[in-house]
């Protein structure tokens, strides 16, 4: 009887992950393998595999489109504030996770708080200051609200991080004369790269995808990201399935290879968050 009831549980997990496992992965893959049909075999034969591989359709929206414009916008905007907020994180967190000091906890508690505050109720601040800083229409103004991305959620991340780092080592790292950069640089940074490519791939994933911010401080061909260009593609091109499913296999990849190359790094800093979060 036990017997039979393990089976029938491992019978039911396997069927529950499986289940999961198609209906996260399948309608990506659905998206990719469309792009490289014609709208003729996406209409007839929606589910099936290109009977042949067409590059039309990128090549379309790349010349046709300045589609590698919006491509090097969205990289530009990403890349830069994902690296700068991660080094400024990475410092706060070590802090926070390392060292005692009044308000410690406070400073904590308010960072977590920001994850309740909607984009919207910061909307005419942050509009107002990028208008002053004459950075309206700019990638750079983007950049610079993309900055506080993912503060509360990266903290999070990395502060646990830091606390699974033992202090003995910043301990004999004192004793032999280093100073605190030398020795957030030199030992907890090298020792953090899980925690740091965890909270780098959200932080990346998040600017890469955003579109509220992009919209309102952005007006010009030139400055639009790919998700102000998938809007134009969904309006232009909701009957050519082909050319929409090409844009969203661009939008789509960058965050699925980013992601394949580090997930070993993510798996050990969920594993180390839920240990000493």
């Amino acid at each position: 009887m036990k017997k039979t009831k393990k089976i029938l549980t491992k019978v039911f997990m396997y069927v529950v992950m499986i289940f999961t496992i198609v209906v996260s992965i399948f309608p990506i893959l659905w998206i990719i393998m469309s792009a490289f049909k014609t709208n003729a075999q996406i209409l007839s034969s929606p589910f099936s595999l290109p009977t042949s591989i067409h590059f039309d359709a990128f090549r379309y929206i790349f010349e046709k489109y300045n589609f590698l414009q919006y491509f090097i916008n969205s990289a530009v905007i990403s890349v830069v504030s994902t690296v700068v907020s991660l080094m400024i994180f990475a410092m706060g967190g070590y802090v926070i996770a390392k060292y005692r000091f009044p308000g410690k906890n406070l400073i904590f508690a308010l960072f977590t708080i920001t994850l309740l505050v909607p984009a919207q109720a910061k909307a005419q601040p942050l509009f107002s200051l990028v208008m002053k800083m004459n950075l309206y229409d700019s990638i750079w103004g983007v950049t610079l609200v993309y900055l506080s991305g993912g503060l509360a959620m990266s903290m999070f991340i990395l502060k646990s991080t830091f606390m699974s780092i033992p202090k003995s080592l910043d301990e004999a790292a004192t004793l032999d004369g280093a100073g605190f950069f030398t020795t957030f640089w030199k030992i907890n940074f090298p020792l953090a790269k899980s925690g740091l490519a965890t909270a780098g791939i959200l932080m990346f994933l998040n600017n890469w995808n955003e579109y509220f911010y992009a919209s309102l401080l952005t007006s010009s061909d030139k400055t639009r990201t790919l998700p102000l260009a998938l809007q134009f593609f969904t309006e232009s091109f909701s009957y050519d399935y082909t050319k929409l499913f090409a844009a969203l296999t661009v939008v789509v990849l960058p965050g699925i290879i980013l992601y394949a190359f580090a997930q070993e790094q993510v798996q050990a800093s969920v594993a180390a968050s839920g240990m000493k979060g």
